[in-house]
């Protein structure tokens, strides 16, 4: 199994991008669920604590919305990495069937004299 978390075949980054992508909202979405299962903690909680809670507690959707765009900007970098690694992937295959066209395999020959 170890040997498949490191494969960069070619599906690789846009899988992963796929994945990312389907996460974003996921994590989000995790954040409020935590707020809103917090809730019945807030009227137990004083003092400091009280105090950052109800701060968290107005800050969970900013929260949730910067977790969803830095993944959201982590899925484009993805599938912008993917893009690049195809097109390179193609490019060097065209420029090595160039190269082998042009290569002169006869001179590598050895003649009987």
């Amino acid at each position: 199994m170890s040997g498949q978390r490191w494969d960069m075949g070619k599906d690789t980054l846009s899988t992963l991008a796929k994945k990312t992508g389907g996460n974003t909202q996921d994590l989000g979405g995790l954040v409020k669920r935590l707020a809103a299962a917090a809730q019945p903690l807030e009227g137990k909680l004083q003092g400091a604590g009280h105090d950052a809670f109800i701060a968290f507690k107005g800050r969970v959707d900013s929260i949730a919305n910067d977790l969803n765009a830095g993944l959201a900007a982590i899925a484009k970098g993805q599938s912008g990495m993917d893009a690049a690694t195809r097109t390179g992937e193609s490019d060097m295959a065209q420029a090595a069937k160039k190269a082998e066209g042009a290569a002169n395999f006869d001179g590598a020959k050895f003649t009987k004299r």
